[in-house]
């Protein structure tokens, strides 16, 4: 295969492994909600459902090791511990919700069955497939991924040429800040951390013969198509939930949405088409997650294969547990999680591109802490009550937005760096 045709089925991977069925469910709904303000909310959600999760594939690039290497300078354990926080809240809930997902839209329609038989099925496919590891990619690449874009341009396509009216307007006080929060939603920078690993493991099995810049240059290019797909995709649900507003009940659900819009743009055979498509990304980013998982567990023992099946199994039982559950109960349960690992992901996503003499091993650290200790009060906002973090909120910039680590992690970066440029300077004096 030449090198353009693999940077192709790597992006194509890529892709899949970041818009999962879940991520499906999202926009079409932001839209509906934004209105006329559809264009601002697209804007937040870029931001943090492609841009961020771009970086993370950029920093994969240059670090060419595993997650843990994201976190090495602030120190080995802190690493271990980041990367066990990341796998676990993939494990436990974007996972399961593929397995939720895939039940409520592309089973429950059709079959009269139980979420336990479609979670046990489901996972064991996602099993097998896991097991044959050196075709994953060029099965999600070559083959899935090419059937999800196809359906989904589909509905983009006919739903922005054949929609008309006007829009209701927007409920979000804030439309940026609004699909910003939302991008958390998607896990696409915890998949950008997972699925650029996936890439650069694949690369090392089937091209070890390319040198460091050459693989660079793969997974550079690979990232850039898969987001390049993802702009397109998320832009364009968002717009047709926009468009379509007027023509669906105000309280209509993620999933009944996003079937209604189905079934206005394709017609009859809208349910079937989308039963298809909601399967198959969902069953995509169930294997990347899998795959990552046993991978870290693999190179973490040094090898062993024994570790890679253990990962795989448990993944699939906790899958196949947590599936039952509802999807909206699985994304409310995940928005303190996300809360708390969100903002680090961030700040080690960002401090591993940007240049390496601003990144230094006490950057590292002072931003991690600051962003760590200014999140708290937004993990906690959803689990207390928020009056009683009122006080705290408003003293510290951008909380009242559930972004007050912000700019607190961009005061500890200048200032550190501030410190050590002032520390260099006055020991050459000396």
């Amino acid at each position: 295969m030449s090198k353009t045709r693999e940077t192709l089925v790597f992006g194509f991977a890529l892709f899949a492994g970041f818009f999962g069925a879940g991520n499906l469910i999202l926009p079409p709904l932001l839209g509906f909600k934004s209105g006329a303000d559809w264009m601002w909310v697209t804007m937040g959600f870029v931001a943090s459902a492609i841009l961020i999760p771009f970086f993370a594939v950029l920093g994969h690039a240059r670090l060419q090791g595993t997650m843990l290497d994201f976190g090495k300078k602030v120190s080995p354990f802190f690493s271990l511990i980041f990367c066990l926080c990341v796998y676990a809240i993939a494990v436990a809930l974007p996972s399961p919700r593929t397995a939720a997902v895939t039940h409520e839209m592309a089973i429950a329609p059709f079959f009269n069955s139980s979420t336990l038989l479609t979670s046990i099925v489901y996972f064991l496919l996602v099993f097998i497939f896991v097991m044959n590891r050196n075709n994953v990619l060029d099965v999600l690449g070559k083959y899935l991924t090419p059937i999800i874009v196809s359906i989904i341009l589909a509905i983009v396509v006919i739903g922005v040429f054949s929609s008309g009216g006007t829009m209701r307007p927007s409920t979000f006080e804030r439309p940026i800040v609004s699909g910003l929060l939302e991008g958390y939603q998607t896990y696409d920078a915890v998949a950008g951390l997972i699925m650029g690993g996936v890439v650069l493991v694949s690369i090392n099995n089937s091209k070890s013969n390319l040198s460091f810049i050459e693989k660079r240059q793969v997974i550079m290019k690979s990232g850039a198509i898969a987001m390049l797909g993802l702009f397109i995709v998320y832009a364009g649900l968002i717009a047709i939930g926009a468009f379509y507003n007027q023509q669906f009940d105000t309280d209509i659900t993620r999933t009944g949405l996003l079937a209604g819009l189905a079934t206005k743009t394709l017609g009859s055979f809208g349910a079937v088409f989308l039963g298809i498509l909601v399967a198959l990304a969902c069953f995509t980013t169930a294997v990347g997650i899998t795959v990552s998982v046993s991978d870290f567990f693999k190179d973490y023992f040094n090898g062993s294969k024994k570790a890679y099946v253990i990962s795989a199994a448990l993944c699939c039982l906790i899958g196949v547990l947590v599936g039952q559950m509802d999807v909206k109960y699985i994304i409310d349960v995940a928005i303190p999680a996300l809360m708390f690992i969100y903002p680090l992901c961030i700040v080690l996503i960002l401090l591993n591109v940007i240049p390496e003499h601003l990144a230094t091993k006490l950057v590292f650290r002072a931003v991690v802490l600051i962003t760590f200790i200014f999140s708290i009060p937004d993990f906690l906002g959803f689990i207390i009550a928020a009056d009683s973090l009122e006080e705290v909120k408003n003293i510290i910039p951008l909380a009242h937005l559930n972004l007050g680590w912000v700019l607190a992690a961009v005061f500890a970066f200048i200032l550190t760096n501030g410190y050590q440029k002032a520390a260099i300077k006055s020991n050459k004096e000396a």
